[in-house]
């Protein structure tokens, strides 16, 4: 999928949230979007995804102009989000979850929807369990799975590995690290080891403008800490 994002403003009222805000996803790659608290990077996925509308610019899946699409329409293009907070449906087992998605796109019972669920063994462990039983980082498993049932081009990720105990921080990683190539992911992450070990570039946001961006090789870990430290 070709992915891009032109020009993008965004506005809460009087507040100006996304200040021009532009960037490139390359076909198979992971970019990582960084930046401090409050820099508008929750806002731009929500751009991006079709659940906030932007007061300028524009969003491009494939040369389309996508800036008008509902959020189902860019899901069923091949966009899938997994939000902060992850958003189970707690009161539903971990196998109602993941085939409440596949149903939605076609996938159930099929090689995706086996797939998606192998990546994080635990979820079969727990398959009948209710979302809401399940540990912080089992819930962003599940969430993620979810999310890779519908086959997406580009998969969107808010901060994946917030208050995660770190073996699966590194779970998560193996999986990501090996979807690329097949899929496109764009990564909004604070745990800056994370997203060098993950990521093929960078876009640095502050006050919801661009401040930098480049390939992963030309950006070293000290650079990029200038952009996120408080």
């Amino acid at each position: 999928m070709e992915f891009r994002v032109e020009e993008l403003d965004q506005h809460y009222g009087s507040a100006q949230v996304l200040r021009r805000v532009g960037l490139e996803i390359a076909p198979g790659e992971c970019l990582a979007v960084l930046g401090r608290n409050g820099a508008g990077k929750t806002t731009l996925l929500k751009c991006i995804m079709g659940l906030l509308a932007p007061t300028a610019g524009r969003v491009l899946v494939d040369g389309a102009d996508a800036t008008a699409w509902s959020p189902n329409r860019r899901s069923r293009a091949g966009l899938a989000y997994v939000p902060q907070g992850r958003e189970i449906f707690a009161e539903l087992t971990v196998g109602e979850n993941i085939e409440a998605a596949a149903r939605a796109h076609g996938t159930h019972g099929t090689a995706a929807m086996e797939e998606a669920v192998s990546l994080f063994p635990v979820l079969r462990e727990m398959w009948k369990r209710s979302g809401g039983a399940l540990s912080g980082g089992q819930q962003q498993q599940l969430a993620i799975a979810r999310a890779l049932v519908t086959r997406p081009q580009l998969l969107i990720l808010d901060e994946p590995t917030e208050g995660i105990q770190p073996n699966i921080v590194a779970a998560i990683g193996e999986v990501l690290r090996a979807l690329k190539g097949r899929i496109s992911i764009l990564l909004v992450e604070q745990y800056l080891d994370f997203a060098i070990e993950t990521a093929d570039a960078f876009v640095i946001l502050s006050r919801g403008a661009v401040v930098e961006s480049g390939r992963a090789v030309t950006m070293t870990r000290d650079h990029l800490t200038r952009f996120i430290a408080v």
